[in-house]
């Protein structure tokens, strides 16, 4: 599903974010990645999505080397990856379910679909009855699951994840969890950059652990790892 080959990151500022990284993530999968602030961890994910593009090496998402892509096909990259971020990115003046359906809108779906496809996936994080209202009158976790929603609407392959409970309690941060195993289980391949050693020690899943732009650790049902 994801394959990174001697991938190396150097931005103008001279900062070497990622060192001679090779991994590769299977279909269906649910990896953590984990590392101190500055590993390297966010590099990483954006490069999968093309937000970022390696100074050296190869990177293939869902059959696609990402450096042969050319510029106008990266909308149709993105409709097969889905990203969710920590700071949620919800369009202020747009309701929950414009919010979600402006994702299927940009790639030019039929309306019959978009009206189908959003119902579905608000009934999936369970904000339905949300679907009128405004994301600020939100709390973090249901703007998360909105968040996740968008993501979700396109029937991605891969869901990336930065950060995707960093400014949730560690109630709601559970809740989110729940529903990115759920989601996992419906056979998305999950890769999910995040400090929260609670959550990676409780869930077992796989954890790649990156140090100064390296991956030191890879391990299938591993632990967070650092102190925090």
């Amino acid at each position: 599903m994801i394959e990174m080959i001697d991938v190396w990151k150097t931005y103008p500022n001279g900062t070497h974010a990622l060192r001679g990284i090779t991994v590769r993530i299977k279909k269906g999968e649910f990896v953590y990645v984990v590392g101190p602030s500055g590993a390297g961890k966010s590099t990483f994910i954006k490069l999968m999505y093309r937000e970022e593009r390696p100074t050296k090496g190869q990177i293939f998402v869902n059959g696609i080397n990402l450096e042969a892509l050319r510029e106008r096909r990266i909308p149709y990259l993105r409709r097969h990856i889905g990203v969710v971020f920590q700071d949620f990115k919800l369009l202020p003046k747009l309701t929950v379910r414009e919010n979600v359906a402006f994702a299927m809108e940009v790639v030019e779906a039929p309306r019959r679909q978009i009206r189908q496809r959003v119902k579905e996936v608000l009934e999936l994080v369970k904000l339905s009855h949300k679907a009128d209202v405004y994301p600020d009158e939100l709390s973090g976790g249901e703007q998360q699951r909105v968040a996740i929603a968008r993501a979700l609407v396109n029937r991605p392959s891969v869901l990336l994840a930065d950060e995707p409970t960093g400014n949730l309690d560690p109630e709601t941060s559970w809740g989110i969890m729940q529903l990115l195993e759920e989601i996992n289980n419906h056979g998305t391949t999950v890769v999910m950059a995040t400090h929260n050693r609670e959550i990676v020690n409780t869930m077992r899943k796989r954890v790649i652990a990156i140090e100064n732009g390296e991956i030191v650790r890879d391990e299938q049902r591993g632990e967070y790892g650092y102190e925090t």
